[in-house]
């Protein structure tokens, strides 16, 4: 099967979040599916690995009414799969992918229009005959619309069929028309303008002949009012080509076992260099050494989707018991101020980072006992993932992808390898976390045991392959 990938980030060549995690390791295990999955992504000024890149088509054309695009292409090879960067110097030749650091580009729309309709217009120069061109978030939405108004007729993408996942549906890409010249003069049906306003995300949800969330319960909250971003009609009027698929795990950057990151490897036949790192961490974190108290370990964006709201009010309760906690992240200025503030007040309990560290993001995951993650809303979530593989708790709120990935205790002591609060309440978090300590203190041997089963589980991106294989068959 010909598969066209098309995402605007790609991790080893340029990232920002989960999305570019997906557009990597999808297409590899594809591709050993035996596949043929070709990557189109833009050829950022910051794109890594550029120096291997090699030009493979210069001044080609892409015309929207009376304006005329051109771009060029680099081809990269990604760990056998090809990938074409489409290379436009007016639009990708910034110093960031999205936007300067602070503001988000003011021309975002028209730059990633333009991608769209490049990705297709590369499948035609390419005569790469096309079965399923697969679109990720809202950058790529306008695809599966311009694949139905613009290349019904075309001979590498007459038959092709759209698959669109949704990664995070709350940035749904919406833009003033007047100032996408490119939608505006390739032309765009009435119905989907609304007081001058387009949602990309909701034209895709009507033209993709598949959806996917990248969970199975991400796939039925968006069917909800509450889960769905303001879109839930649409979802629910899609309800039978919607599929949720459990993004998978890259275990060869995360495991603790080969961990070049850490001060200590360990695995599930020998746990002790867990506690090595967990002496590193409160060292690091200036911290009391002691092997005994818990640590409570966060790392990620400091925003309302993330649980701050009803953490922060409740933060304090808990320092006021025998534990630690150490949080790595930037975000929200008030809800930093606020971490900041009780970091000074509780110095012996409480390590806040306001920045990001690869290094030590990977060491809280190994050091810490619990892994919190109270989100808001999580649509898959990676680092429940991360810390059940080095052996640490999860505590998460039964949202998305942590809750088809975390047991709680209560609900089956037999496979549990977490702790599971439901509403997004300062008490029920509480509760959740008094729970899980309580557990530490009073039931070690329990602890330890849930501990080795959480180390020895793995969410695979071979799994999640033969999942999408089956959404691209099912269109057939």
């Amino acid at each position: 099967m010909n598969i066209l990938f098309v995402s605007s980030e790609v991790e080893d060549l340029a990232k920002t979040g989960g999305l570019a995690d997906v557009a990597k390791a999808l297409p590899i295990a594809l591709s050993k599916l035996d596949q043929n999955v070709k990557i189109v992504t833009p050829f950022y000024r910051t794109t890594a690995n550029a120096d291997q890149a090699k030009t493979v088509f210069e001044n080609l054309e892409v015309i929207a009414g009376d304006l005329r695009y051109y771009y060029s292409v680099k081809e990269i090879n990604l760990h056998g799969v090809t990938v074409y960067a489409i290379d436009q110097g007016d639009f990708f030749d910034r110093e960031g992918i999205y936007s300067d650091g602070y503001d988000a580009y003011a021309d975002n729309g028209e730059r990633f229009a333009f991608f769209s309709m490049a990705a297709l217009h590369l499948a035609h120069v390419l005569q790469f005959k096309v079965d399923v061109v697969h679109c990720n978030d809202w950058h790529t939405a306008l695809i599966p619309y311009f694949m139905k108004k613009h290349w019904h007729s075309d001979p590498y993408l007459s038959e092709a069929k759209s698959v669109y996942t949704v990664h995070n549906g709350a940035f749904q890409g919406v833009f003033n028309l007047e100032q996408v010249p490119f939608l505006l003069k390739s032309g765009v049906d009435h119905q989907y303008v609304h007081h001058g306003m387009v949602n990309w995300v909701k034209i895709a949800i009507q033209h993709a002949d598949k959806l996917v969330a990248v969970s199975p319960s991400y796939a039925q909250e968006l069917q909800t009012d509450l889960g769905s971003h303001h879109l839930g009609d649409l979802f629910r009027q899609r309800s039978a080509d919607i599929t949720g698929v459990l993004n998978g795990c890259d275990y060869s950057q995360w495991d603790p076992a080969t961990d070049e990151l850490l001060p200590s490897t360990y695995n599930a036949d020998d746990m002790s260099g867990k506690a090595f790192c967990k002496a590193t961490l409160q060292q690091q974190s200036h911290l009391p050494v002691d092997d005994s108290i818990p640590i409570i370990g966060m790392v990620c964006r400091i925003t309302d989707q993330k649980g701050f709201f009803y953490l922060l009010p409740i933060l304090e309760n808990i320092l006021h018991h025998n534990v630690q906690i150490v949080l790595c992240g930037t975000g929200d200025p008030q809800f930093v101020g606020q971490l900041q503030e009780l970091s000074e007040k509780y110095r012996n309990k409480f390590y806040f980072l306001n920045d990001f560290s690869l290094r030590f993001a990977h060491l809280i995951t190994a050091g810490s006992d619990f892994f919190l993650m109270p989100s808001l809303f999580e649509p898959c979530g990676l680092n429940q993932m991360y810390s059940l593989a080095y052996g640490t708790l999860p505590i998460v709120r039964a949202v998305g992808g942590l809750k088809d990935t975390i047991v709680d205790y209560e609900a089956d002591p037999e496979t549990c390898n977490g702790f599971v609060f439901h509403h997004p309440e300062p008490e029920d978090l509480l509760s959740c976390v008094l729970k899980a300590l309580l557990f530490y203190y009073e039931y070690p041997e329990v602890f330890n045991t849930v501990k080795h089963r959480a180390i020895k589980t793995r969410f695979t991106w071979d799994a999640a392959a033969q999942q999408y294989l089956a959404v691209y068959n099912s269109m057939k």
